[in-house]
């Protein structure tokens, strides 16, 4: 018996164009500088990866490599040169980590998420006031990689130009300053945002001034976005401390610590922010709910004084010849005088109701 089924065709497959394949680009390219670090003092001048490498070696200290927004590439020829772990790597590369402190072996991993202003003017304007920029370091034995994504953070190339606070050679001292800087960018932004929300509260509960909420709505995505980046590093700066004190000296504990405490009120701070501003989106829409609720009053009002006369006017417009009063000789002011006092008297009731 033949078999009559259509055969089931198969999906066609079509291979992909092979992808273009460039010169590898040289690791140099993502370099933002490196320097050595000798004693706690900065070695003069810049040097290239493997000229720094052979300078520790050779006299003690730490190099200090910072790299901006490597690919894939550059970032495994820099982890080749100091011994870096693969899945550091990755996380360098991809970006977009929330703050995290991770050791693999003798070397630390710490993800630090600093907050920038976007822009200069008035925040309660502004529709991009807050942005993040992602800073990932490695610090080993005798090195701190830094990788940055993101904005540029104010003030942060300034304070570690120069030779570090700490007297201690240990790369940690490197990170510390970095840390010690960012948090006391936060804390100074979270101020600034403080005084933003004082003046959007004013304006919310000003009796005289109509109130708009999306400002409001703006401004909390903002503060939610510098919750996100705060709060973490609490954490994360708690694992560094408790889980890493045979990479640390009391010192150096100690300022951490700080440090800690710094950014734990930060974060509270911003929660706090984050808090009023969701009471402020409830008053706030109180608040225009009853705007509206008056505006509906004073139209309601406006519509009553216009009904009653109209309603006279309608009547004695009929023209009817049996019509009481319209042969009348006064008819005419009699009527005008009917509207003008049902005016009076419906304007003089929804005064007196609050209404108008």
């Amino acid at each position: 018996m033949p078999n009559n089924r259509r055969p089931t065709r198969l999906p066609r497959f079509t291979p992909r164009s092979p992808r273009p394949v460039g010169p590898p680009v040289p690791a140099q390219r993502a370099v933002a500088h490196c320097r050595v670090f000798r004693d706690g003092r900065r070695v003069a001048g810049e040097f290239t990866p493997a000229r720094a490498r052979a300078e520790v070696a050779e006299s003690g200290g730490f190099v200090w490599l910072a790299l901006q927004e490597p690919d894939e590439t550059q970032m495994q020829q820099v982890a080749a040169e100091f011994g870096i772990d693969e899945l550091i790597v990755e996380d360098a590369v991809a970006a977009h980590q929330r703050p995290k402190a991770e050791r693999y072996d003798d070397q630390l991993f710490l993800v630090v998420r600093p907050v920038v202003y976007a822009r200069a003017e008035d925040v309660a304007d502004s529709r991009d006031i807050i942005s993040t920029a992602e800073i990932q370091t490695v610090i080993g034995r005798d090195f701190v990689l830094t990788v940055h994504h993101g904005p540029e953070v104010p003030g942060l190339a300034r304070r570690l130009d120069g030779d570090l606070e700490l007297n201690d050679p240990s790369p940690l001292s490197l990170v510390w300053a970095l840390t010690d800087h960012v948090v006391e960018l936060d804390r100074r932004i979270v101020d600034r945002l403080e005084d933003a929300v004082d003046r959007l509260e004013e304006e919310v509960f000003t009796p005289v001034r109509n109130t708009t909420i999306e400002p409001v709505y703006q401004f909390k995505r903002e503060v939610l976005e510098a919750r996100h980046a705060v709060a973490p590093f609490t954490s994360a700066l708690k694992l560094l401390i408790q889980n890493n004190r045979d990479l640390m000296d009391k010192q150096q504990r100690s300022y951490f610590r700080d440090v800690l405490d710094n950014t734990q009120i930060a974060a509270d701070s911003t929660t706090a922010l984050d808090e009023r501003l969701s009471a402020l989106i409830d008053a706030g829409t109180a608040k225009v709910s009853m705007q509206q609720n008056q505006d509906m009053r004073r139209l309601s009002a406006l519509v009553g004084m216009v009904t009653v006369p109209t309603l006279i006017a309608g009547i004695y417009g009929m023209n009817f010849d049996d019509m009481p009063e319209l042969h009348w000789t006064f008819g005419y002011p009699l009527a005008l005088g009917l509207m003008a006092l049902s005016v009076a008297v419906i304007y003089w009731y929804c005064k007196r109701s609050g209404w108008l």
